[in-house]
């Protein structure tokens, strides 16, 4: 199943991708705020199942629609390095152990947002990444069980400006301008997308691609990863984790041959299986 958020008449409605076309879920008494829609767990997935199922409901066509948060996270957490080949081109070595850090939560930004790209900044990149979206409270949980608390996932760009990333050993101050964490437009619910299937994920700039490579090729699975960061933060249903990026990003380029993205560029993150994030920079 197939689930996103947009903004009708100024408000926020939830919906869900038919054969058809979108069904406007908010329009059928379900709830208007996605998270709500993720604490329902099953029942709640079955139940739109079923009413969605109804071909008379008339139905949204994707290319009209103005799309909204995907979710309304407490936290938005980040895995660096988590691609060999990536961590190479970047003069790095595979980690031992998973690199964790954050964005801010109003780094969040819909599909189709036009981002801003700060003028007192010139070296900004692109990170294609599959971005978890967490179903339930985890706290401690074993990689085991750690499947059982995902909902879904999405396509994500985890955006950087390089200049600021590597002021000090930690990467914060380059991760978390506004809108610098577009996700989406689409949520694929954890039974209809295995993370560890050949899932190719892509990068393009301006029709360009920049990157190519497949989810099976992460160091740290997506459990490992969901189990690991459960052991330092408290998840919460709607959390979202950014998983790593494959090879292709500017910064692993020769110096001479690195040309940073700019206000005008369209970058586009798909994944097979999920869909296109299509983020326009400004």
């Amino acid at each position: 199943m197939k689930l996103l958020s947009f903004i009708q008449n100024g408000q926020t409605h939830t919906g869900v991708l038919t054969d058809r076309g979108v069904v406007d879920l908010t329009a059928l008494g379900f709830p208007d705020n996605m998270n709500d829609i993720i604490t329902g767990g099953e029942t709640m997935i079955k139940r739109i199942a079923n009413d969605a199922a109804d071909r008379s409901l008339p139905v949204l066509d994707m290319a009209s629609l103005e799309y909204a948060n995907i979710t309304s996270p407490q936290k938005i957490i980040c895995v660096g390095l988590n691609y060999k080949k990536h961590a190479e081109e970047t003069g790095g070595t595979a980690p031992e152990h998973i690199v964790l850090f954050s964005k801010f939560n109003d780094a969040l930004a819909a599909a189709g947002k036009n981002v801003t790209l700060p003028g007192w900044q010139r070296c900004y990149d692109y990170e294609a990444e599959l971005v978890i979206i967490i179903g339930k409270p985890a706290w401690n949980v074993t990689q085991e069980s750690a499947p059982s608390h995902v909902f879904g996932y999405a396509c994500g760009n985890d955006l950087s400006a390089r200049d600021s990333q590597f002021l000090s050993s930690q990467w914060l101050a380059g991760k978390s301008f506004p809108d610098f964490a577009p996700a989406g437009p689409m949520i694929v619910t954890a039974d209809s997308f295995n993370p560890d299937d050949v899932n190719g994920i892509y990068c393009d700039v301006n029709g360009i691609r920049v990157q190519s490579g497949d989810t099976s090729d992460m160091i740290f699975s997506c459990a490992e990863i969901v189990s690991t960061a459960s052991r330092f933060f408290k998840l919460n249903a709607g959390d979202l984790i950014f998983t790593g990026t494959p090879p292709g990003v500017i910064l692993g380029k020769d110096k001479d041959k690195r040309v940073w993205l700019k206000p005008g560029d369209v970058v586009q993150v798909t994944i097979d299986g999920i869909g296109t994030l299509t983020t326009p920079l400004a």
